[in-house]
């Protein structure tokens, strides 16, 4: 058993959650400007990155421009758009050093309780951290005034995986894409990648081609995904570049970027079988003559109901067009010896079998909430302007767009959650928390009809129908909703003496 050394209390105005892009992206924008406020980052893991770092399957990259997912404040000055996730960590590792983050990141820090006194305005934190000389784990409490969690809305030790029968049957390798075991072997092999969303997408064409390419590599789906072609470099991006500079070629870059995208998610659920039908005309001119698009590419859902999937230089139809991959739409009956029954009744056979079957949904890496003694059950928390949680003081979260590219919501988030601090300190408040008005209507704060936002509808927050409790999934909209004004009716705010006296009333009334 693992001794457990106690560590003395610390302090800080700000801790930050995860070292990923939204918490670096975090600790740049405060340091900057809350300059008179302490702040340290814990991230659980060994490195920085999230899950930049944490996935390690083949072809791993972005499914955005990295000229709108990457930082506001720093330029991105690879020629490629869409990113690989090793282009993507040393960008994150650049900001880090230009903004002297190191001696706030600590590593190997994972919080494993938080819980919220009225009496102080303080949280206290339960960090636990192994001690690098002995390996022995040391639990460290830190206090904090807030806490920004930056640690995304997935399980980061366990993916999704349901429970196909027979599994235990097969003969070969089954892999799910979080979990990708080091220096995999898949040269010369059948492999069949369950799944087609955004990781389907991306590890068939890398499987499939190249150095140590698989003999065939097969894309099993149950429900067809959109998925268009999009050029890895936006020569528009270089020009701007070249003709204005580093930096203001970014910033007209990522503009453009933002407007284009806006008006063409708008533009398909405005527009749903127009898009469609523009959709189906560019499959249709990427792959083989004859292909049946209309089994294999036609979704029953709308475009932007899920996500739609990027394929790079189209890549992805590159791979079918020259026979090396192939789509098959069925249901797998079960597993067998040689590989997947479907319910077709057709087998496929494989030496490798990949689950991309998704992520489990969690937030907060899982760990127990406590406001004032009493446990917080985050299902029933209402988003306030898409950041704070009804209920829970002095915390804010960060969760990006599910429609555009996620760090661009993380910006507005930090501007407003700066704002918030200083709007606080100058009228001497040191608490505040959203108070949702009695009988607000709820809905499912992830406005997606994709199988991992469904499986966890019961685990996550709620929006309401109007703002500022709706989840905005739109840049323009949250850009006026975060820069307006800072306070109204929906947020309260007190002292250590006025928080302890509310929550004294509340726990009378209760």
């Amino acid at each position: 058993m693992t001794a457990e050394v106690l560590d003395a209390v610390e302090e800080f105005d700000v801790v930050i959650i995860g070292a990923g892009i939204s918490g670096i992206g975090a600790a740049a924008y405060f340091s900057r400007e809350l300059i008179d406020k302490s702040l340290v980052v814990l991230e659980a893991r060994d490195d920085i990155g999230g899950t930049w770092d944490l996935f390690r399957y083949p072809g791993i990259r972005s499914d955005s421009d990295l000229h709108t997912f990457g930082y506001e404040f720093k330029p991105w000055r690879h020629e490629a758009a869409i990113a690989d996730a090793h282009l993507i960590k040393g960008y994150l590792q650049e900001a880090v050093e230009e903004n002297d983050l190191e001696r706030r990141i600590r590593l190997r820090h994972r919080v494993v309780s938080s819980e919220w006194s009225s009496e102080d305005s303080r949280w206290t934190l339960t960090v636990q951290t192994p001690d690098p000389a002995t390996g022995e784990t040391r639990t460290k409490t830190i206090r904090a005034g807030w806490v920004f969690a930056a640690t995304g809305y997935y399980r980061y030790d366990q993916g999704f995986s349901p429970e196909f029968p027979g599994r235990d049957d097969f003969e070969g390798l089954v892999v799910h894409p979080q979990h990708w075991p080091e220096g995999l072997d898949y040269s010369g092999k059948k492999v069949v990648v369950i799944g087609s969303g955004a990781t389907a997408i991306t590890l068939v064409p890398a499987m499939a081609t190249g150095a140590g390419a698989a003999q065939h590599v097969t894309m099993l789906q149950r429900t067809p995904t959109y998925v268009m072609a999009l050029p890895r470099v936006d020569k528009v991006a270089l020009a701007l570049t070249k003709l204005l500079g580093e930096e203001r070629g970014y910033a007209m870059t990522r503009f453009k970027n933002i407007w284009t995208e806006h008006a063409v998610v708008k533009g398909l659920r405005t527009f749903p079988k127009t898009g469609r039908a523009l959709i189906r005309r560019e499959n249709i001119k990427r792959l083989p003559k004859g292909f049946d698009v209309d089994k294999h590419f036609n979704p029953p859902y709308d475009p932007w109901d899920q996500r739609l999937c990027v394929a790079p230089n189209g890549d992805f139809f590159d791979t079918i067009k020259e026979g090396r991959a192939s789509v098959v739409t069925d249901a797998v009956a079960r597993f067998s010896k040689r590989g997947i029954v479907l319910a077709s009744g057709e087998e496929l056979e494989a030496d490798i079998i990949v689950t991309a079957t998704g992520l489990n949904l969690q937030l907060f890496d899982g760990m127990p909430i406590v406001v004032d003694g009493r446990k917080v059950d985050l299902a029933d928390a209402l988003c306030y302007r898409g950041m704070l949680l009804s209920g829970i003081p002095n915390w804010a979260m960060a969760i990006g767009y599910t429609t555009s590219s996620w760090t661009l919501k993380v910006s507005l988030m930090c501007r407003y959650f700066i704002d918030l601090v200083r709007h606080m300190d100058a009228r001497g408040y040191d608490t505040v928390v959203p108070v949702a008005p009695s009988g607000t209507p709820r809905r499912p704060v992830m406005d997606l009809q994709a199988g991992y936002a469904k499986r966890g509808e019961k685990l996550l927050p709620k929006q309401g129908p109007t703002k500022p409790w709706r989840m905005a999934m739109s840049y323009p909209e949250d850009a006026k909703a975060l820069r307006g004004p800072v306070a109204d009716e929906n947020l309260e705010f007190g002292t250590r003496r006025s928080a302890a006296q509310r929550t004294g009333r509340r726990a009378a009334r209760a």
